[in-house]
């Protein structure tokens, strides 16, 4: 067994999130790939695995309850959080991941195949030059721009209909910079078990 089987299985459970063994394996083999590119590429601050199935794949996976079916795009995907994560939990969406970062997108096309992700693929562009043939159901984004701004570089990316939602710590503080043709939904507070920190989602929609 995977020596970080039991630690994701646990936090898991805490978050009642369920999981196939297949995508458990994915969601490991992941963690294993991350360590591996990340010492020499340089693409996440946390070193240690066990703390990547923390800070990384529990994180990721407590919004998972939160979001809808469709069309995702990651803004900001860094190595590829949340959206490989979401990829592999949910099979059935379109996930597009993006960043400028051409050392971090290599890296996540890389994952997308060791993995076998079918549903996703990545982009390496700056959000205000991407200009996709459809627009997405749901945009997310993790530690990627102050919200005002997150929603303001985004609006052209999303569906009519679409919702964003912003993964934050303390999101109160920047509710003041909201664009007047968006409006807060939700903030949902969020317990990512093993963290000691602050988590929610704002989840955010056009007002027209």
């Amino acid at each position: 067994m995977h020596p970080l089987a039991k630690p994701l299985q646990n936090g898991l459970s805490e978050m009642d999130v369920a999981v196939t063994p297949a995508q458990q394996a994915a969601l490991l083999a992941y963690v294993d790939l991350l360590h591996k590119w990340n010492k020499t590429y340089n693409l996440t601050a946390v070193r240690d695995p066990k703390e990547m199935v923390v800070h990384h794949l529990l994180d990721s996976l407590v919004v998972l309850p939160h979001l809808w079916p469709g069309r995702w795009l990651d803004v900001g995907c860094g190595a590829g959080l949340p959206g490989l994560v979401l990829a592999v939990m949910r099979p059935d969406w379109s996930i597009t991941l993006l960043d400028s970062n051409s050392k971090k997108t290599s890296f996540v096309q890389h994952a997308i195949i060791h993995l076998g992700l079918r549903n996703a693929q990545v982009r390496c562009s700056r959000v205000e030059d991407f200009q996709p043939a459809q627009r997405f159901d749901g945009i997310i984004s993790r530690a990627f721009t102050e919200l005002g701004d997150f929603l303001r570089c985004t609006r052209h990316l999303l569906a009519d209909d679409g919702r964003w939602a912003a993964m934050k710590g303390r999101a109160e503080t920047e509710l003041s910079s909201m664009p007047d043709d968006c409006r807060v939904d939700k903030i949902l507070p969020l317990h990512v078990p093993g963290l000691n920190a602050a988590r929610s989602l704002v989840l955010a929609s056009p007002h027209c």
